[in-house]
């Protein structure tokens, strides 16, 4: 497989813990995997290595602690954080609004506290919605039991443009892009002490083509977080579902000067054989990078 750019990096520290990662400092960040899968929850042995929980990543950035989508893995973050016993102060950023990447809102225990403060982002909805509403959807009847009016957190609803530049404030900058999937969905750059964390699924790239939007948001990435649903070989079977391949992460890494390239958004019909498969020959591609697992931490 060509490559449009060679590079050298360094692997960023991996732990496995059942707790809600924490910074060393006030300048650190470090980056946890609560949910790694795409499209739906897959449990059972044959996926015990890598995960079966979909889409959730916590960021810390100091005491600022960003939420990357609240797919199913969301649940079990919100009760590492309730463990803690302190008030939870945390920002959701939603890449887009379909199931998958949404469902564990209902079930994050913050929620339910008086003394949480969550705020939702996202910036992929059009034609009028809000983050507000699409909540609003994903728990009406009939396919769902009580309304987001039980919640007992203090919840901001914010809306912007995928393009945005956000400053959600405590010295951290976020940059956003649009991407390319069904329905729209936001990539994320979030800057804090001299680190770059990249956060881009679901997205779908063209062969041979790569995305400028995306290159220009990784650019000399310390993380770089990819949609990797697909291999090479799996891709035209499913073009137009809005989803791409570890290979073609695995380039745009390489073309953006990344130093670490995590694979991303696992389908569930890839158990942990083909995973530990997809690991071998991501190795040889690009030796510092990583297939994501729950429970993996990144210290950039």
């Amino acid at each position: 497989m060509n490559m449009w750019a060679k590079r050298d990096g360094l692997l960023g520290q991996m732990i496995s813990t059942k707790t809600p990662v924490a910074a060393d400092a006030k300048t650190s960040v470090a980056v946890r995997f609560w949910g790694v899968r795409g499209s739906i929850a897959c449990s059972g042995h044959e996926t015990a290595k890598y995960g079966g929980n979909t889409s959730c990543v916590e960021v810390r950035c100091g005491e600022r602690r960003f939420i990357l989508d609240a797919g199913s893995g969301l649940r079990y973050l919100g009760e590492a954080l309730l463990a803690e016993g302190k008030p939870v102060d945390a920002d959701i950023l939603l890449s887009h609004t379909h199931m998958d990447h949404v469902c564990g809102l209902p079930f994050f225990g913050p929620f339910h506290c008086p003394d949480a403060h969550v705020r939702l982002w996202s910036g992929h909805l059009e034609n009028g919605w809000t983050t507000s509403q699409a909540v609003d959807e994903l728990m009406a009847e009939p396919l769902f039991p009580v309304s987001k009016d039980i919640f007992k957190a203090h919840l901001e609803f914010v809306d912007f443009d995928a393009g945005d530049t956000l400053e959600p404030g405590g010295e951290v900058t976020i940059q956003t892009t649009p991407l390319n999937h069904p329905n729209g969905a936001t990539g994320y750059r979030i800057e804090y002490g001299g680190k770059a964390v990249c956060y881009v699924t679901d997205t779908e790239h063209v062969p041979g083509a790569p995305d400028q939007n995306i290159l220009g948001l990784i650019d000399g990435a310390d993380v770089f977080i990819y949609d990797s649903t697909y291999t090479d070989e799996e891709y035209p079977r499913f073009a137009g579902y809005g989803h791409s391949t570890w290979q073609e992460g695995a380039r745009l890494a390489c073309a953006a000067n990344v130093k670490q390239f995590v694979v991303f958004h696992h389908d569930p019909s890839h158990d942990d054989a083909v995973m530990d498969g997809i690991a071998r020959e991501l190795k040889k591609m690009l030796p510092t990078a990583v297939v994501a697992r729950e429970g993996m931490v990144l210290r950039p």
